[in-house]
């Protein structure tokens, strides 16, 4: 069998690409220690020279390819204070979820970050200084403002990692998804529609937290506070209103005239 000839483009980016993809692949599958460059370069087509140039080495091939499949969602900036809730949510699950388009990569990062928790290679201590840690500050951060809590309160950093582990968890059963229910998330419309949904879920999530935080303080929800003032104003007003009627009076005795069958028992008493 011929072997299948790879084209290759003058500024050598469709070899760095497809290293990058058979790296992120075998990776997943194997593991960094029993995943050797030259498998590597064999399956994509290429030499060992060439992931000496374009990644230094083998750490280096590890590291982009741990990193750069995802770095659209490892860009995103800190939520923004001056959006709505609603608006804040559905950008944030939008760039989350932007990997899941890409199909199968987004598998394969997550196995491969799996991997990485399990048996480290030295990258998943940097991900959370630098990516997951600002993040989640930031969504804090608006969170705080937003329910005028003090960012320290375990409460907040409680939902705002429940808002997160949302998407989180869209990535992680994703194969999960896919066997019960393929089209959530089988096209670019159903993860953004998923987007969409989550923040919904999001945001009732944060309004739910905000009552919980009221009642925790003493305070009643506005609406409740009204439905409660009305109740009041009404039971106060049936008991101003018994004062003021009269009393109501006995039942007189009757001094109508006796009918026949009464009078003639009287008459028969009398005789």
């Amino acid at each position: 069998m011929s072997q299948i000839s790879h084209p290759v483009r003058a500024d050598g980016v469709d070899t760095r690409d497809r290293l990058l993809h058979v790296a992120l692949r075998l990776f997943a599958e194997q593991g960094f220690a029993k995943t050797s460059i030259r498998e590597i370069s064999q399956v994509a087509g290429t030499n060992v020279a060439a992931i000496a140039y374009y990644f230094g080495d083998k750490a280096g091939l590890y590291r982009a390819a741990f990193f750069e499949p995802m770095s659209k969602a490892r860009q995103m900036d800190p939520p923004r204070s001056d959006l709505p809730l609603r608006e804040m949510l559905e950008e944030f699950y939008r760039c989350f979820l932007e990997p899941l388009k890409r199909g199968d990569v987004a598998t394969q990062c997550v196995q491969l970050h799996f991997r990485e928790m399990v048996d480290p290679v030295g990258v998943w201590n940097e991900v959370i200084d630098l990516e997951i840690r600002p993040q989640h500050d930031g969504l804090v951060s608006y969170l705080s403002e937003y329910l005028g809590a003090k960012p320290e309160s375990v409460d907040l950093h409680r939902l705002a990692f429940a808002i997160s582990g949302m998407a989180v968890h869209v990535f992680v059963g994703r194969e999960v998804m896919t066997s019960i229910r393929p089209d959530c998330i089988d096209s670019t419309a159903a993860v953004d529609s998923m987007a969409a949904r989550l923040a919904m879920y999001a945001e009732a999530m944060v309004n739910a937290e905000r009552l919980l935080m009221e009642r925790t303080a003493g305070k009643q929800p506005a609406r409740l506070q009204s439905t409660r003032r009305q109740s009041s104003g009404l039971q106060s007003a049936k008991r101003q209103s018994a004062k003021l009627q009269p009393p109501t009076p006995r039942a007189a005795k009757s001094h109508s005239a006796p009918s026949a069958s009464q009078a003639k028992t009287t008459w028969v008493k009398k005789v």
